[in-house]
């Protein structure tokens, strides 16, 4: 009987020995790499990643020459003198370039910060906090770069500052490039999604507009943020290149949160798609949960280095962080897979939505703030849910940026094609995340890896990550074309994802049960086919208008606008106080150094009220009425700009004074007429007539023509 035990131990050793050989033989079929040497293996990774991030950093060093090759060809920027180089910065950018050069100006670093932190010498009768209010780190950090690399002697500041926006540009595209690479597995992708970035540059940045804006400064390290997290919510990540994803996600965020005053709203998105990931059972809670904990800190550190901002204590974002902190010490039992486990889901939802409105609401009951009280009235004005005749509110409304996207928006994507391809790539993706959701329902538990024959892009975390994000943002962007900055540059990089990952394409082929040809292998071809021809087409179409835009030289010279300065800094008192529209005001404040009445700063109430107020020098007021309001702040100077005064809209009923006959009951609009009734003629006009009353108030000083300058006369002279 023992022996008989014996023999049969015996034959089934040899069974699972022969087992085991035929089943590695097969897996060596199945997986060529497994019979290879490890140096061949670590040899052949080392040579993808190399060549993966030498092609990633010079397409973000090209991109930023290309962006400083085009800036020199639009400004002729190399032969300007430095008043028609300041002249290129419009609007808030003049603003924040002004503090930049205060601070290089200053005698010690110290006292630069002190002077912005208590400034008194920008507008009228107000005194400022400018890096608290303006959110000036980009210039502080930029003004200690240039004196501390002991670059005054090599580079002009102008250059210096422009050149590190161009070069954070670069850092963006690369941070894309990297995503991408990330997400697909061949760099391949990351290259088409740096061409689509470059060829709709028109829709994907602002730089071309507004190189100082804040937007420009911070999306880079928000982009950066991005591609660290997509590397942490992978679920076959080794614990090094998590650990080291973790600390950059830590450092990227809470620098986009000082870089920028509407981060954290940014932020708060990218919150509540980690908050659905996590409801869905998608991801690894902990990892979701080490992010919050992150905006937590980013949080609690912004706010105590920017002057204890009460604008970040009141966020949305810190309201949902701890209301999910808060549902997780609760310990609710939800992922057991049974129906009151379901049931305790929605509670969940409903649970997190209730402590997050009520955290918020008595927030803002207890933290004394001003934050966006303008945007909450425009956003009511916006969905049709009020209605006013608000100058301000009617202004921003008429804004291109804060409108629905026109259809030139799509046609442009079209015609670059990845708006076809990202349409594609999201509704696989959304198919293939629905199949994983309810299998999640259903019990199911989550995959650790998901290989290439399964054909579900739907179960990594990372993807659906991405998924839930551009839907948000798009949404955002439908609402307001101003958004298509933040969502454009997404849509050439999940597009360029799609087309290049054998995975979605894999996923596809299951769903169409392909038999014909070996759907890995089908996979693999199109991956590489069809972003190829993609790039060959892209190249064929795009290249030579890339080039074209590069040889033309183009003219920008503002005459008028040079005269009008070089007058100013020439013949006006040190002491005197200039009034005008917001724009010009900035610009007057950077090239001259002067005083002002306003800025072109659309966060401040005061600063919003005082605009409105400036702008009645064109509605259809007395010359007494408009003597009052610029005496009351102290102007000493007036100046009129003809573009204003004459202006002729596309869009009647948007033009500055039209709104400004709104708001002041000037204007009646009846069935698409309107009718404008005042004893009074519109005083850009009358005031360029030279008759009393006018002349009482004011003398007119300079002209040319573009803008009429008048002193406001502290002796009033009544003369027939």
């Amino acid at each position: 009987m023992e022996e008989g035990t014996a023999d049969l131990r015996q034959r089934k050793k040899q069974n699972c020995s022969e087992a085991d050989k035929m089943s590695s033989k097969e897996r060596k079929k199945e997986n060529p790499n497994l019979g290879r040497t490890p140096k061949y293996v670590l040899f052949q990774r080392f040579a993808k990643l190399f060549f993966g991030c030498l092609a990633a950093v010079t397409s973000g060093m090209m991109y930023a020459v290309y962006l400083s090759t085009y800036h020199e060809r639009k400004f002729w920027f190399s032969s300007r003198q430095e008043l028609e180089r300041e002249i290129t910065f419009q609007g808030d950018s003049a603003i924040y370039y002004s503090f930049y050069k205060d601070l290089l100006k200053a005698p010690s670093f110290e006292r630069g910060v002190y002077d912005l932190t208590h400034n008194n010498k920008t507008v009228s009768l107000k005194t400022i906090n400018a890096v608290q209010q303006m959110t000036l780190y980009p210039e502080l950090i930029a003004s200690v770069l240039y004196q501390a690399s002991g670059s005054e002697e090599v580079i002009e500041p102008v250059y210096f500052y422009i050149g590190i926006v161009f070069g954070l540009q670069g850092i963006y595209v690369t941070a894309l490039f990297i995503t991408s690479w990330v997400m697909s597995g061949t760099w391949l992708a990351g290259m088409l999604t740096v061409a689509w970035f470059i060829i709709n540059r028109t829709d994907t940045t602002r730089i071309d507009y507004s190189i100082p804006s804040r937007e420009n400064w911070a999306l880079p390290y928000f982009a950066c943020q991005v591609a660290a997290l997509t590397g942490y919510l992978k679920n076959n990540i080794n614990s090094s290149a998590e650990s080291f994803c973790y600390l950059l996600v830590s450092a990227a965020t809470y620098t986009f949160m000082m870089m920028w005053e509407y981060s954290h709203y940014l932020l708060f998105v990218q919150a509540v798609c980690l908050f659905l990931l996590d409801s869905l059972t998608l991801v690894q809670t902990e990892k979701v949960h080490e992010v919050y904990k992150i905006y937590l800190f980013s949080l609690f550190l912004g706010y105590l280095l920017q002057f204890e901002n009460p604008a970040l204590l009141v966020s949305p974002l810190l309201s949902l962080v701890a209301a999910l902190m808060l549902s997780k010490c609760l310990e609710m039992n939800m992922k057991k897979g049974t129906f009151i486990s379901r049931l305790l889901k929605i509670m969940h939802f409903y649970l997190v939505f209730t402590v997050t409105v009520t955290l918020n609401f008595l927030l803002k009951m207890f933290v004394p703030h001003k934050e966006n009280e303008h945007l909450l009235k425009f956003l009511e004005v916006k969905f049709g849910l009020n209605t006013t005749k608000n100058f301000t509110m009617n202004w921003l409304l008429c804004q291109e940026s804060l409108q629905a996207p026109s259809q030139d928006f799509f046609l442009r994507l079209t015609q670059s094609s990845v708006l076809p391809f990202y349409i594609l790539v999201l509704i696989i993706c959304l198919f293939s995340v629905t199949q994983v959701i309810f299998k999640r329902i259903s019990g199911e538990p989550l995959r650790e890896t998901v290989t290439l024959e399964d054909g579900k892009i739907g179960e990594r975390p990372e993807i659906v990550y991405h998924i839930i994000h551009t839907l948000l943002l798009g949404s955002l962007a439908m609402i307001l074309e101003g958004m298509k900055y933040l969502w454009t540059p997404y849509v050439c990089m999940l597009a360029a994802f799609g087309v290049c990952s054998p995975e979605l394409w894999m996923t596809l082929f299951k769903w169409l049960r392909v038999k014909a040809v070996h759907p890995i292998l089908l996979a693999l071809i199109l991956s590489m086919a069809v972003p190829t021809i993609i790039g060959f087409s892209l190249w064929k179409e795009f290249f030579p208008r890339i080039m074209t835009e590069l040889s033309e030289l183009q003219e920008f010279y503002d005459p008028d606008t040079v005269e009008l300065m070089m007058w100013i800094k020439r013949q006006a008192p040190v002491a005197a106080v200039f009034a005008g529209s917001p724009q010009l005001m900035g610009m007057i404040k950077l090239c001259t150094g002067w005083m002002v009445t306003s800025l072109p700063l659309y966060n401040d109430d005061d600063l919003l009220k005082r605009n409105e107020n400036i702008y009645q020098i064109y509605s259809k007021r007395s010359a007494e009425d408009i003597y009052k309001i610029l005496t009351s702040y102290k102007a000493s100077y007036l100046i009129i700009e003809d573009s204003i005064c004459n202006e002729v809209g596309p869009v009647r009923g948007c033009r500055i004074k039209d709104l400004l006959d709104i708001a002041n009951g000037h204007m009646v609009c009846d069935e698409n007429e309107s009718y404008t009734y005042s004893k009074y003629g519109r005083f850009c006009h009358e005031i360029k007539m030279n008759h009393s009353p006018y002349v009482n108030y004011f003398t007119r000083v300079y002209w040319n023509r573009s803008y009429f300058v008048y002193r406001i006369n502290t002796v009033i002279s009544f003369q027939s």
